[in-house]
Order: structure tokens, then C-alpha cells, then sequence
């Protein structure tokens, strides 16, 4: 799909992986829409590409039913979606005292991660399959996993099952979804340089970088939205979680 002129959605498009996708849908020509929680940010952001915000929780159907129409309204039905709204505080199922991991502290994890994205991806695909096909298809969507859907480490239990929930929800979806043109794929990225690690020292970063085999660094953003710019320009890629991680595989801590 050719991205200029087209109405794009970004969820978590105020920081990290989401902005920095933002920036380059914009560059290519797209409008588009950041949705995020984060509303100074947010605004920011949307001005300097050009775009719009949308205050949204996309835990709620209600919020993100209003942020798709309000940006439909300026941008028209979106084509391509970005799910890249997460969190990932770190968690021991069972902590030093012997207490177990309190069953809101996960699903609140699993519900932006997992329950979020499918929230978005499903309201979209709604209003995109009403569209009429540009070629072969009618629109693209890419979800946002994680090496730890894999390689989960000790404390990740509630991020890496709710990263393993959206590998795993990505080929039903592309299959239901193939007989509107609508593709579905996922991006599972590695070590990268989001505002969670840009809060590290410097020598922190890059000891976190070394442990990727090539290139030895923390992934940009950037490197992130190249592959977003990829898949949604060949129409080939579908129902696939593709890991952007330099061939790293995390260890157990």
C-alpha cells in the first residue's frame, strides 16, 4: 500500500516506538492520528508531524469508539493502524515476603497490552472493511509484541503473556480478516531505546546493548518504524510475527 494520503492511526503515539512510527507514516505522506493517555505529549507530538491527538484509553471501548471518530472526521476511516499502546512494570509472581502477585497488578498488564490492542484492531477493521479496496486491499494493521512472548525473564509473567496473547491472535485475525483485504501482522521487538530504558545511566544502556549479538546496541525507535514503513508497503506480509532483536535471546534475569 502506497502510505501517502492515507488516514493512519498510532496508538501510543506519544513516546517510544509509537512516536517514533508516527513520524515516519508522517514523512511519507500519511495522516495521521495519535492516540495515547499522555495528552501534553500527545499534543506535541501530533503538531510536530502535522497530525491529530486523541485522548484515549484503549482499555475502553467507549474511548476508543470516540478517538476513531474523531479522527475519521478530520482524516477520514483509517487504513493503516498501529497498535503500539503498552505498559510492563515488572512483577515476581511471588514476592520477597511470600505474597502472591495481586490478580489486578496482571490484569491490568494483560488489559492495555493484550484486551487494548484487540480492542483497537477490532473497532478498526470494522470501519475498514466498509472501505473500497485500494488494489488488492483494503488496509493494514500491525500489533506490537515482544522477545518476551518467548524469552519471558523473571518478573515478566504478566508482560510476556500478554505479549504472547497478541503473537498468538495473530494469524486467527489475518485469517478471519482476509476475505475483507485487511492484513494483520506483529512486530516483536528486542532491547530497545524506549523511555523505560532512557531513564537508565548511560553505562546501563549500553551494557543492555553489548548483550545483543549484532548490531550490539539498543534498537531505535527508528529501526521499529522502518519495519512498520516495510509492511505496510508489501502486500505479501501477512498474519506473521516478525522479531526485530540483532538475534538477541534474553536470559532467565
Amino acid at each position: 500500500m502506497d502510505i501517502s494520503g492515507q488516514a493512519a492511526i498510532v496508538t501510543g503515539g506519544a513516546s517510544g516506538l509509537g512516536a517514533a512510527t508516527a513520524r515516519a507514516l508522517a514523512a511519507g505522506g500519511a495522516r495521521v492520528a495519535i492516540l495515547d493517555r499522555d495528552a501534553d505529549r500527545g499534543t506535541v507530538m501530533a503538531a510536530k508531524i502535522g497530525g491529530t491527538f486523541c485522548k484515549t484509553d484503549v482499555t475502553d471501548p467507549a474511548s476508543v469508539a470516540q478517538a476513531l471518530k474523531d479522527a475519521a472526521g478530520l482524516h477520514g476511516a483509517a487504513r493503516i493502524v498501529v497498535n503500539c499502546a503498552g505498559i510492563g512494570p515488572p512483577a515476581k509472581v511471588v514476592n520477597r515476603e511470600g505474597e502472591p502477585l495481586p490478580l489486578a497488578d496482571f490484569m491490568a498488564v494483560v488489559n492495555v497490552n493484550l484486551a487494548g490492542s484487540f480492542n483497537v484492531l477490532s473497532q478498526a477493521a470494522a470501519a475498514m472493511q466498509r472501505l473500497d479496496p485500494m488494489g488488492e486491499e483494503r488496509g493494514v494493521i500491525v500489533n506490537t509484541a515482544s522477545v518476551a512472548a518467548y524469552d519471558g525473564q523473571i518478573g515478566q509473567a504478566a508482560y510476556a503473556a500478554s505479549k504472547g496473547g497478541i503473537v498468538a491472535m495473530t494469524l486467527p485475525v489475518a485469517r478471519e480478516m482476509a476475505r475483507f483485504g485487511i492484513r494483520v501482522m506483529t512486530i516483536a521487538p528486542g532491547l530497545f531505546l524506549t523511555p523505560l530504558l532512557e531513564s537508565l545511566p548511560e553505562d546501563a544502556q549500553e551494557s543492555l546493548g553489548r548483550q545483543v549479538p549484532f548490531p550490539a546496541r539498543l534498537g531505535d525507535p527508528a529501526d521499529y518504524a522502518k519495519l512498520v514503513l516495510s509492511i505496510v508497503d508489501n502486500v505479501m506480509l501477512n498474519g506473521e510475527v516478525i522479531r526485530l532483536d540483532g538475534a538477541i535471546r534474553m536470559a532467565p534475569k
